[in-house]
C-alpha cells in the first residue's frame, strides 16, 4: 500500500489542518477512523507511526481484499483493538478533549496566518501596480519633453478634450472601457484608470483639487480618456472653464446587485484567478434575499442614483429623494451620453457618430471582436426567482433606483431615435440633417 508517512511533530506543518479540523471540530463525538501500518518497531509497541493512505477508496480495496484473505495482524502489535491486515489497520480513536481544542486553535491560526499573508500580498500588487504606474507617467512625460515644449503651445479643440467616464461597477464597465483601450494607439489619444484606495467612490476634498488640475492642466495627457469607480464630480466649483466630458452607462436595479453578489463570490472570466472578498460563501442569491441578509439587503441597491448625485453629503443617504433629484439633473445637463447595459452597442454607435476623435471604429470593433472577448462574465450566477424580485420590489428603495434607470432609458431611447434610422433589422447613423443659408452680409 502507498501512502505519505507522517510523525505526530510534523502532521499539522503538513497541510492537514482541514482535515483535523473535519475529524475533530466537526464531529466532535463520533470515532475517527485512520489507518495504521505496521510499526517500524515491533519490539516497542507504543512508538507506532502514523500512515495515511493516499485515498479512502483505496483503504477500503485493501481492508476488504484482506478480510476476504482472512489474514489478521497479531494482536501483540495493536493495542487498540482495531481489525488488523498485513499493510494496515483500521482504529477508532477517541481524542482527548485537550486535544481537541489544540487542534481546533491551531486551525484558527493557521488560517489567520493565511489570512494575513493574502492582505499583505493584495497590499504589495496595489503599491506595484502604483509604481508601475507613475514609471510610465514619467515616461510619457519625458517623451514629450524630448519632442518639444508644449506647455506654450495651445491645444486646437479636439486635441484639448478630455473624457470622464465614472463607471458604476457591474454595468458592463470593463467591456466598454476595453473598446477604449483598443482604440487609444490608432486614434492618438490616452487612457487612464482612477485608482481610489479600495474603490471608494468618494474623493476627499484635497484629492478633488488635485484631480480637478490634473484633468485640466495635464497636456501630455490629452486629448485623455480617464475611467474608474468614482461619483461624478462638478468642475465648475473649482473655477474651471472648460469642463470634462462626462459619459456612462448604468444597468438594470436588481440586475446589477445580483451579478455584484455572485462577482463578490465567485468572481468573473476576465481574472478568474483573483481572490474576491466573499470567496468561499456558496449562499445563493434567492438564499441570501429569503433570510434578510446583508449582501442582499435593498439598501445595496443604492448605487447608481449616488455615483450620478455626486459628492455631497446627502447623495449617499440611502432613499433621499433630493439625492435622485439631483442626479436627474446632473444626468440631463452634466453628461453628454447615459447609455444602458442592454443597449450597449447603441450606446458605443452613438458615441462614434458624435465623437470620431476618440471612438472612431469603435463599432465594428464590438461587432466583431468586443461581444465575444470583452464581454465580462460572472461567473457562477444564477438568476433569482419572481419571489426574491417581488420581495425586492417592494422596497421604496428599488423603487428611487428602478425610476432613475427608467429615466436614465428613456433619456437615451430619445437621443438614439432621433440620431440613427432602421433597416432591415440594423440601425444606422443619420447623416447631417442641417445646414445654412441666407448668410448676410453678402461676401464682396
Amino acid at each position: 500500500m502507498s501512502g505519505t508517512f507522517l510523525s505526530p511533530s510534523n502532521l499539522c506543518l503538513s497541510g492537514l489542518l482541514p482535515f483535523i479540523h473535519d475529524i475533530f471540530v466537526k464531529q466532535p463525538r463520533s470515532p475517527a477512523f485512520v489507518s495504521f501500518g505496521p510499526p517500524p518497531f515491533p519490539s516497542i509497541p507504543n512508538r507506532m507511526s502514523l500512515w495515511l493512505t493516499p485515498t479512502a477508496k483505496e483503504t477500503n480495496r485493501n481492508l476488504n481484499r484482506e478480510r476476504s484473505a482472512g489474514v489478521l495482524w497479531s494482536n501483540k502489535h495493536n493495542r487498540t483493538g482495531a481489525e488488523c491486515g498485513a499493510s494496515g489497520c483500521r482504529a477508532a480513536i477517541m481524542m482527548p478533549p485537550k486535544l481537541q481544542l489544540l487542534a481546533v486553535v491551531a486551525f484558527a491560526v493557521a488560517m489567520l496566518f493565511l489570512e494575513n499573508q493574502i492582505q499583505k500580498l493584495e497590499e504589495s500588487r496595489s503599491k506595484l501596480e502604483r509604481a508601475i504606474a507613475r514609471h510610465e507617467v514619467r515616461e510619457i512625460e519625458q517623451r514629450h519633453t524630448m519632442d518639444g515644449p508644449r506647455q506654450d503651445v495651445a491645444l486646437d479643440e479636439e486635441e484639448d478634450m478630455v473624457i470622464i467616464y465614472n463607471r458604476v461597477p457591474k454595468t458592463a464597465s470593463t467591456s466598454f472601457t476595453n473598446i477604449a483601450y483598443d482604440l487609444c494607439a490608432k486614434n492618438k489619444y490616452h487612457v487612464l484608470h482612477i485608482n481610489t484606495t479600495k474603490n471608494n467612490p468618494v474623493m476627499s476634498l484635497q484629492d478633488q483639487v488635485r484631480f480637478v488640475k490634473n484633468i485640466t492642466s495635464w497636456k501630455e495627457m490629452k486629448p485623455g480618456f480617464y475611467h474608474g469607480h468614482v461619483s461624478y464630480l462638478d468642475f465648475a466649483k473649482f473655477g474651471v472653464k472648460k469642463k470634462p466630458i462626462y459619459i456612462n452607462v448604468i444597468r438594470d436595479p436588481i440586475e446589477r446587485l445580483v451579478s455584484y453578489y455572485y462577482f463578490l463570490r465567485f468572481g468573473d472570466d476576465y481574472r478568474p484567478g483573483l481572490r474576491r472578498r466573499k470567496q468561499g460563501d456558496k449562499k445563493t442569491f434567492d438564499e441570501c434575499v429569503a433570510e434578510g441578509g446583508s449582501d442582499c439587503a435593498p439598501e445595496k441597491l443604492w448605487l447608481q442614483i449616488p455615483f450620478f448625485c455626486g459628492h455631497s453629503s446627502e447623495c449617499w443617504n440611502v432613499g433621499s429623494r433630493w439625492a435622485m433629484d439631483q442626479a436627474k439633473y446632473n444626468l440631463i445637463n452634466e453628461y453628454f451620453l447615459v447609455g444602458v447595459t442592454e443597449e450597449l452597442e447603441d450606446f458605443i454607435m452613438l458615441l462614434e457618430a458624435a465623437l470620431p476623435r476618440f471612438f472612431r471604429g469603435a463599432t465594428e470593433l464590438y461587432r466583431t471582436v468586443g461581444k465575444k472577448s470583452h464581454l465580462r462574465k460572472t461567473t457562477e450566477k444564477k438568476l433569482p426567482t419572481k419571489q426574491t424580485i417581488a420581495k425586492l420590489q417592494q422596497s421604496d428603495i428599488w423603487k428611487m433606483e428602478n425610476e432613475f434607470y427608467e429615466f436614465a432609458l428613456e433619456q437615451f431611447q430619445f437621443i438614439r431615435a432621433h440620431a440613427v434610422r432602421e433597416k432591415d433589422g440594423d440601425l444606422y447613423i443619420l447623416a447631417q440633417n442641417f445646414f445654412y443659408e441666407k448668410i448676410y452680409p453678402k461676401s464682396n
